[in-house]
């Protein structure tokens, strides 16, 4: 009977030291918990982002040759394909053989107009040649009109005078009326020249626009990457637009935390971020906070949730914040876009 009651004891006893010690740890965790929540504001919400930009051909044309494979490492300027371009070279020569048309139909609006003002410059040597004779006639025509009215010349020998006079008065006439029409030409020739001109434009932008159709049959690497969703094969007919593959960037990667909206009354940007990937989860990553978006994640969704169809369920929205990661983590070059990551960002330092 005193055994049992002893062991009774002791078993009470345990218990309490179990339960205290439950208590205590309880405790602990609870403040250590407290104490982070107060320090840091966390997510596992939260993905690698980099840029990705899909590879399409600007011009149709059969590949003639592919020059990568899925998953290579390319650079900027890297040839990744080529199409076959004897049509562009085609329009290229076409192009050129009409601006040299063009060019040649200057040179001859040129010497023409050159012609006219000969002509004009011509006809203005000859109203001054005439102007004199007519003046040397006036004199002739007023002796002989002076000799005719006092019967020492003939009346002949005074309208031979006149006839003379208003011969060179009508010959005027009509020269000043021929460098009018002189006058005019030129003005129609210069018109020309300036449509010449701006047909010698219009055919060098065709040139222009011919060459860079020409250069667009070689598809270069935009920004260092690797090669992802390759879809080109020699031989295949490409549309202008259609997509060739697509290059990820190997240079760039920062972290889209989805954090809740009541979590971001004391984050700022420029806070300290410990990132943790989950493929590499021993290794911690460092880096700051960026910036936030400027709308909850919902409203980019491809159909937005409407609050007034009368059945109305709040929910806690969460915002995209961009965190930048600091280039010193020597583990950036294993990471890849999309990979999950828990974000820490640091409140208190």
């Amino acid at each position: 009977m005193e055994k049992a009651e002893q062991k009774h004891k002791k078993n009470k006893k345990i218990s309490r030291i179990v339960l205290i010690s439950l208590l205590l740890i309880g405790g602990v965790i609870g403040f250590i918990k407290y104490r982070e929540a107060q320090r840091y504001e966390t997510t596992d919400d939260a993905q690698l982002e980099t840029d990705i930009s899909p590879i399409s051909a600007r011009v149709s044309g059969y590949i003639s040759k592919v020059y990568f494979t899925d998953n290579q490492l390319v650079k900027k300027g890297d040839t990744l394909v080529v199409l076959d371009d004897r049509d562009l070279k085609i329009k290229v020569q076409q192009a050129e053989a009409a601006l040299d048309n063009a060019k040649a139909s200057i040179e001859t609006s040129k010497a023409n107009a050159v012609s006219v003002q000969e002509g004009g410059g011509t006809t203005i040597y000859k109203i001054d040649e005439l102007k004199i004779r007519l003046a040397n006639a006036q004199v002739e025509f007023d002796r002989y009109k002076t000799m005719f009215a006092e019967g020492s010349a003939t009346r002949q020998q005074f309208e031979k005078a006149q006839t003379e006079k208003e011969a060179l008065a009508k010959q005027i006439e009509y020269v000043q009326q021929q460098q009018k029409e002189s006058n005019s030409k030129t003005g129609t020739a210069n018109e020309q020249i300036k449509v010449a001109e701006s047909v010698v434009k219009q055919r060098q932008s065709d040139l222009d626009f011919a060459n860079l159709q020409l250069s667009y049959a070689i598809v270069i690497a935009p920004f260092d990457g690797i090669i992802s969703k390759r879809n080109a094969v020699p031989g295949q007919l490409i549309q202008a637009g259609q997509p060739l593959c697509s290059i990820v960037s190997s240079e760039n990667l920062w972290v889209i935390a989805n954090f809740k909206e009541t979590q971001l009354t004391k984050m700022k940007p420029g806070m300290k971020v410990e990132v943790e990937v989950d493929a590499f989860s021993n290794k911690k990553i460092t880096g700051k906070v960026n910036s936030f978006a400027s709308a909850t994640g919902s409203k980019f969704s491809l159909i937005p949730p409407d609050n007034a169809t009368g059945n109305y369920v709040k929910v806690v929205q969460r915002i995209p914040v961009k965190i930048e990661l600091d280039k010193s983590n020597d583990i950036l070059k294993d990471l890849k876009p999309g990979m999950s990551v828990y974000v820490r960002v640091v409140l208190e330092e």
